[in-house]
């Protein structure tokens, strides 16, 4: 008889990914096009807007998540080479640092000093990155992976309040895009505290909130510097 148990942390990196850029693509893009909107732009330069902030996000986004998840990357792999050269100088004294971390988690010193030695004859600097720095193989960081998720989710998560104000007459497009991008944002929410094992309700919330207040400021500006021109 079997058990088995599903766990969602390993999903934390692209899902981190992946609810920022959609997220991210929702609101700039809604909100770009609200505050462009608002100043009682021309429909196509509203749309010509809309499309220049949905192809510089996802450039940005791309980038973003690759230089700072390559920092991150850079950061592991240079404390897990300061531990290799540690355990070939040191590789007694790095099994009893070890053994001292199993005895503060609980196990007897005798139990601990054994587990030690098992696993350090398994995988010396594994067991250390894992129980001595932190570093673990399903966080590990992967900047391809968190570049290419965040930029595609941005893509998508801004071609939908883009695709609305294409379809919707000029004078319906501030409250519509409004509404839509909001229910978007709920849903994408909803959807992202799914797979994450979270409250639904919460994090739908949490999304749609800071989605109206940017799209709130932005369209206040676009009527200020509207009725100034």
């Amino acid at each position: 008889m079997t058990h088995t148990e599903i766990h969602r942390s390993q999903r934390v990196g692209w899902l981190r990914a992946a609810v920022l850029g959609a997220n991210d693509g929702i609101v700039s893009t809604a909100s770009l096009i609200i505050g462009v909107a608002a100043a009682s732009t021309a429909h196509e330069d509203i749309l010509l807007a809309g499309a220049a902030g949905l192809v510089a996000g996802a450039m940005s986004m791309a980038a973003g998540e690759y230089v700072s998840v390559s920092s991150q990357s850079d950061t592991e792999n240079a404390d897990l080479a300061i531990e290799q050269k540690s355990l070939d100088q040191n590789f007694e004294s790095e099994k009893e640092e070890l053994a001292t971390i199993y005895e503060g988690r609980g196990l007897e010193p005798t139990l601990a000093k054994q587990v030690a030695e098992q696993l350090m004859a398994h995988d010396a600097l594994g067991a250390h990155a894992k129980d001595d720095i932190g570093i673990s193989q399903s966080a590990n960081a992967q900047p391809i992976q968190a570049a290419f998720s965040s930029a595609g989710a941005f893509t998508v998560g801004a071609a939908l309040p883009l695709a609305v104000a294409w379809l919707v007459p000029q004078e319906l497009l501030i409250p519509i895009v409004a509404a839509l991008s909001l229910m978007f944002l709920a849903a994408l929410g909803a959807i992202a505290a799914r797979v994450g094992g979270a409250s639904i309700s919460v994090g739908a919330t949490r999304v749609t909130f800071w989605g109206a207040l940017a799209m709130v400021l932005t369209a206040v500006v676009g009527r200020i510097f509207g009725v100034v021109a």
